[in-house]
């Protein structure tokens, strides 16, 4: 732990705190993920060399399926692809409009260096690796803008000669975009990378700049989604991780907009399948309800066909390999490890991590999660949130603070519903609840 930054540190513990996922530094704490290390390794280098990869990941509430995502995401982030992470909704992101699934995934693209929404910085780093490409081919002096222009644009045309037969008007926005910025154009630019990136009601007047007429439709999503994966690889990243998350909340929808977005997914798996995008890695996450229920993905045979994959047999011989995978879910004893990294994490930056040490053994652990475990029905996949959450903000805060605390003297742990999400909640039948350490 103590090669971690005082800054990544922070960042982490502040998450916890707060009772939410950290968006980094995962890899110090990630608990019985070792397993699924090396599948998820070799898929990264898969669609680093220009493959495409589908997985879909099931896990019960509070099984750590965010989590594991966003580990993935880390991963995929050192070998410098870039990520999305799209929350699918019934109001927000429906999946049967994978148009707005474009432009969500355009609002949350992040890279290594750039966080939410790094489109324009990809956009201009894929302009400016043109500019150098023709540079170094030797045909066009430094000094000829003009002719540097024209090249580039032969050049943009050659890159995107395959999107271009069925999305002509990525290229075109793309186009529109650069003569824009080249002319000082600020506000046109800006609208046309909007555009670009799905924005619906772009001025028309900034549309007729790029040569582009109307708003990206359901079909049209797929190939700039394509046009995206050639950019992205052209500026350096030489993937995409898109994380398609909660997608069990499909089985809450009418039934003829689940069916359509049933569909849609079904499609995009058929399309990753077939390698229409070359780096793209596809994640979906959904709970065993949504994968083996009625409402979910048996309602469509080729659906339940595709991500078929045999749970009844002993979980220690799952295969990480396979198309669908299944998370453990956590235990009173992976609960304690976790507590205990994250207890370690926070004593390398304590001023008293002796005490920390000292009065948050594991034994404390253990009753910490028995007890908030116990508070929820005695599940303790749904635990992990609230004990992290009470760990850091309730015990090691005031450990590190005061010297005199003892958190099995002066520390009562209770659960009260408002700081419950949902599933907890359900889990929890009383409106506030005192624990027994």
């Amino acid at each position: 732990m103590s090669a971690v930054s005082p800054a990544r540190r922070r960042e982490v513990i502040d998450a916890l705190r707060r009772g939410a996922v950290p968006s980094a530094g995962l890899d110090l704490f990630a608990v019985g993920l070792d397993r699924f290390g090396a599948a998820i390794g070799a898929d990264l280098e898969t669609v680093a060399a220009g493959g495409s990869v589908f997985k879909a990941v099931r896990g019960e509430y509070g099984s750590g399926k965010t989590f594991f995502t966003r580990w993935i995401a880390e991963r995929a982030k050192r070998a410098n692809l870039a990520t999305a992470e799209v929350q699918v909704s019934e109001n927000e992101t429906p999946l049967h409009k994978l148009e707005t699934v474009y432009r969500r995934l355009t609002e949350r693209l992040t890279t290594s260096t750039f966080s939410a929404s790094a489109l324009r910085p990809v956009v201009d780093g894929w302009f400016y690796a043109l500019e150098e490409d023709v540079l170094a081919a030797g045909d066009v002096a430094p000094d000829d803008a003009s002719a540097l222009d024209r090249a580039v644009e032969g050049l943009l045309d050659q890159r995107l000669a395959t999107v271009s037969r069925s999305a002509p008007a990525f290229a075109a926005a793309l186009r529109g975009y650069r003569a824009a910025t080249a002319l000082g154009d600020s506000a046109t630019a800006d609208a046309v990378l909007a555009w670009l990136g799905g924005q619906p009601h772009v001025a028309a007047a900034a549309r007729r700049v790029a040569g582009v007429r109307g708003d990206l439709d359901h079909f049209a999503a797929l190939s700039f989604l394509q046009g995206l994966l050639a950019v992205l690889r052209d500026s350096g990243h030489p993937g995409l991780l898109l994380v398609l998350d909660e997608v069990e909340t499909l089985q809450r929808v009418r039934s003829d907009a689940r069916d359509k977005a049933l569909n849609a997914l079904r499609q995009l798996i058929d399309e990753v399948h077939s390698g229409r995008f070359p780096g793209l890695y596809l994640v979906i996450t959904g709970t065993p309800a949504f994968y083996d229920g009625p409402q979910g993905v048996q309602r469509l045979a080729p659906l339940a066909q595709r991500l078929a994959v045999d749970f009844t047999t002993d979980p220690r011989f799952d295969n990480p390999r396979a198309v669908q995978i299944r998370l453990p879910g956590f235990t009173v004893d992976s609960l304690v490890e976790l507590g205990g990294r994250v207890r370690d994490l926070y004593a390398d930056g304590s001023a008293a991590p002796e005490r920390v040490s000292a009065l948050v053994d594991d034994a404390y652990l253990n009753a910490l999660a028995r007890a908030v475990a116990g508070g929820l029905g005695g599940k303790v996949g749904v635990a992990p949130r609230l004990f992290l959450k009470k760990l850091v903000g309730e015990v090691l805060d005031r450990v590190d603070q005061f010297p005199e605390f003892d958190p099995r003297q002066h520390y009562a742990p209770t659960l009260s519903t408002t700081e419950m999400t949902d599933v907890e909640r359900n889990a929890n039948s009383a409106d506030e609840i005192a624990l027994e350490l």
